[in-house]
């Protein structure tokens, strides 16, 4: 085993960051695809925006479904690693490739054969934004397996302490992504202007390369990907262990996605511009949730590598300095959004006046609760590390419920289209304030300080 994979040891601060940094990198790489996507598609029209936007919720939603896989990988290999069990890292990595293919299989067929009733859940009012938004999810669903296999094989790295090599990979198939863009979208060049068709097949294009990358790169690391056979038959106990830490962070994705879901066709009462704001809006938001992100997956393997090897001080001073950090951030974010919000908006919809307005509402409103939507992802990785991952969901999902009637009583009062986006921040703040509490008290359960080592995959199963 490679010494710099280990998050046993060392300066807490700098070990955080390390792993850290790369893992935010991945991330912006990650929401940068659907970013290239919105800045070509705003100079396009508002209406191919707001298509994109609605077939989006469908990847959004699909992106609960590979989350049991990832988290599974995520958090088996950071235990194992922790005990020093190669084995059984090796066997959370061949099971959770197994169901990613599975899941990724299954979810691609049923977009192709529920595009219409799918896309007709939004309600949109404008016949060509409903064709552009059709045929967007229909290409888009060929590449599904490759965006749902990708981030599974960055969970894989994530937890054994190798964050840098998913970023590089990852980038490699941004930089194809922003060249792809333009060139199919507005027709540059030997490629015919395909608009949103065109956005769609330069994501799935780079995406089947990042894949390609990613198999290429994992034969040769022996250690972690030695005698994996994806067509064996699994083992029942894994299989079980990777849904039991996966289901709960994926209902609550997927049921978070289904909220929007709902909260967009609340909107689409007023218009396809609103859509189209909400789409950009969240894009442009995705700044804070995603560099937050980065350290909650950071925090989780760092969590789960010590969880394993029974340091349960380390624990408590890595997930303390955390917070400070994603803290950090999330203040950071309010000011952007709030001030920064008309000119940051202008860069996706440059010349629609109602658009730009409503952005800048938005965008103020969201920067109200950035603080707290930091905190509460962060916290989330920490409670995945100790295998605990119900709580997140418990709470986000619990949360998440009231802002469909918060949404609709708001939105009824002179706030308007306003009301929805408090809802967003309302609940945002409540799920920031309790989930960091409940961690708090779980924590001081458990030891204060080191108290050894796990040593077999059978305590391990028995002790989560």
């Amino acid at each position: 085993m490679k010494q710099e994979t280990l998050l046993t040891e060392g300066n807490i601060t700098t070990t955080l960051f390390k792993l850290a940094i790369p893992i935010m990198a991945t991330s912006f790489v990650q929401m940068a695809y659907n970013m290239m996507d919105m800045i070509w598609l705003g100079r396009l029209s508002t209406e191919a925006v707001a298509a994109a936007g609605a077939a989006g919720f469908l990847t959004w939603l699909g992106s609960g479904l590979f989350t049991i896989p990832k988290i599974g990988a995520e958090v088996g290999v950071a235990q194992s690693y922790g005990r020093r069990d190669m084995k059984s890292a090796r066997d959370y990595v061949s099971h959770s490739i197994q169901i990613v293919l599975i899941i990724g299989i299954i979810y691609s067929l049923s977009l192709m054969i529920f595009k219409r009733q799918i896309i007709g859940f939004f309600n949109l009012d404008d016949p060509e934004v409903v064709k552009m938004a059709e045929d967007y999810l229909f290409i888009i669903a060929f590449g599904i397996v490759f965006y749902f296999i990708n981030p599974v094989f960055s969970g894989i790295y994530n937890g054994s302490g190798d964050s840098s090599t998913p970023f590089k990979i990852n980038a490699i198939g941004l930089v194809i992504n922003m060249i792809l863009d333009p060139l199919m979208i507005m027709g540059i060049g030997p490629f015919p202007k395909m608009g949103i068709k065109g956005a769609a097949l330069a994501t799935i294009l780079a995406q089947l390369v990042v894949t390609i990358i990613f198999i290429r790169l994992s034969i040769q690391k022996s250690e972690l990907f030695t005698d994996i056979k994806v067509f064996r038959m699994p083992i029942g106990r894994y299989i079980k262990r990777i849904f039991t830490l996966g289901t709960p962070a994926a209902f609550q994705t997927t049921f978070f996605a289904f909220i929007g879901m709902v909260l967009a066709r609340i909107i689409a009462k007023w218009g396809s511009t609103p859509v189209a704001v909400q789409n950009v809006g969240s894009q442009i938001e995705s700044i804070s949730w995603m560099t937050a992100g980065g350290f909650s997956t950071a925090i989780s393997a760092f969590v789960g590598q010590n969880y394993g090897a029974k340091k349960w001080g380390r624990i408590r001073r890595g997930y303390r300095n955390g917070m400070i950090i994603v803290g950090t951030i999330g203040v950071l974010a309010t000011l952007l959004l709030i001030f920064g919000a008309e000119p940051v908006f202008k860069l996706f919809i440059p010349d629609d006046a109602e658009a730009l307005k409503i952005g800048i509402s938005y965008m103020r409103i969201l920067g109200l609760c950035q603080l707290f939507m930091a905190v509460e992802i962060a916290t989330g990785g920490a409670f995945n590390g100790i295998g605990r991952t119900r709580p997140p969901a418990f709470i986000g999902i619990l949360a998440n419920s009231f802002r469909i009637p918060i949404a609709l009583i708001l939105s009824s009062t002179r706030l308007g289209l306003d009301g929805v986006w408090w809802s967003i921040t309302i609940t945002c703040i409540i799920r920031g304030l309790i989930l960091p509490t409940w961690y708090v008290i779980t924590l001081r359960k458990n030891p204060t300080e080191d108290v050894g080592m796990v040593h077999t995959r059978e305590e391990a199963l028995d002790s989560c």
